[in-house]
């Protein structure tokens, strides 16, 4: 009995050991190599093709020079105005969340950027204490090996923002038919204002709440100050 205990002991040990050790590696690959597909975009693509639809995942690459001021400073103004400043989480953001959520119905999100790229890049969809536990380690993984710039980067080449549409070269194309180096404030702050819920959401077609979180949007950009990458 002790020799079974003792082997399943060193397994586990070895299976500990070979996770720390792929998930610091896949990190690191990923500083320097664009991720090229995640789960929510296969995830979503097989939606798709049981509703009926066409197979479609539409994005292109950009790096971090070639994607407007604005929309960098509108990604920031509306999902995580300190980023630059923590270390990955933003722990009075996720108490307001976590208050508003006991009194609401309608769930609001106190995740920073880091933690939507390393869910998005890392992880499956979904919601658990699992998933948020591995959540909470990517972000500190890619806060530590990876440069700001490098998570935004990321963040804006990768996150959802349509059906079908992934990263800010694939939604400046579709909504305005520019580059992402072509975006301005307005059609920024207009992407910026969907992240929450781009299947449901448009920036060329928004409803009256929409158009003031557009607003809000705008005015936090000004709010802003010098965006130090």
């Amino acid at each position: 009995m002790k020799g079974i205990t003792r082997l399943l002991l060193r397994i586990l040990k070895l299976l500990v050991i070979a996770f720390f050790g792929i998930s610091i590696l896949w990190v690191l690959l990923y500083k320097v190599v664009n991720p090229p597909l995640t789960w929510l975009m296969l995830t979503r693509g097989f939606e798709r093709k049981a509703d009926g639809k066409d197979w479609k995942i539409d994005k292109h690459w950009v790096d971090f020079d070639s994607i407007a001021d604005p929309m960098k400073r509108a990604a920031v103004a509306a999902e995580d105005q300190k980023f630059l400043n923590h270390f990955g989480f933003d722990f009075k953001a996720m108490e307001a969340a976590i208050d508003k959520n006991q009194h609401s119905h309608k769930l609001m999100g106190g995740s920073t950027i880091s933690q939507q790229t390393a869910k998005n890049v890392f992880l499956w969809p979904g919601r658990s204490y699992v998933r948020k536990a591995f959540e909470a380690y990517f972000t500190m993984l890619i806060e530590l090996f990876w440069s700001k710039k490098r998570i935004m980067e990321v963040y804006l080449n990768v996150i959802e923002m349509g059906d079908g549409i992934y990263g800010v070269e694939a939604a400046a194309q579709e909504y305005y038919h520019v580059h992402a180096s072509q975006l301005n404030k307005y059609q920024a702050a207009a992407i910026a204002s969907i992240f929450p819920n781009p299947l449901h959401w448009s920036p060329v077609k928004p409803d009256y709440r929409l158009k003031h979180h557009q607003y809000l949007i705008r005015k936090n950009m000004r709010r802003l100050g010098p965006l130090d990458f």
